[in-house]
């Protein structure tokens, strides 16, 4: 039935196994380390990318942040100089009632407000 291989035999056909075995598992582990070293190269090279873009985003909001700063600065010292006292809070209230659907109701306060900036009160 089963042919017999001698002891030297088998132990030949197994060596030779184990040595394809072990250039196997090398070639595969070298494969790995390889495409390892690729994703890090290319996950640092995305990385840095993404930071220049948020800098450069951060950098562009700094900048318009100022500049709505300093132009709310003047557009302050203008209305306070000019007496329109009013007219600034006015200006900060959103009189559109479709715009603040999720926000607390104001609609009293700003009726007031309204009514105070067309009538102002008279001190005695």
């Amino acid at each position: 039935m089963f042919e017999s291989l001698t002891i030297s035999e088998e132990s030949d056909c197994l060596r030779k196994w184990k040595l394809e075995q072990a250039e196997f598992i090398a070639e595969r582990d070298a494969k790995a380390k390889q495409m390892l070293e690729d994703w890090r190269a290319e996950a640092s090279k995305e990385l840095e990318s993404w930071h220049s873009k948020q800098n450069e985003v951060l950098h562009k909001k700094k900048e318009a942040n100022r500049e709505a700063q300093e132009e709310f600065m003047k557009e302050s010292c203008q209305e306070l100089k000019s007496g329109q006292r009013w007219e600034k809070i006015c200006n900060l209230c959103d009189f559109n009632p479709k715009a603040n659907r999720n926000v607390k109701d104001t609609a009293r306060m700003k009726s007031i407000l309204l009514h105070l900036k067309q009538n102002p009160l008279v001190r005695t």
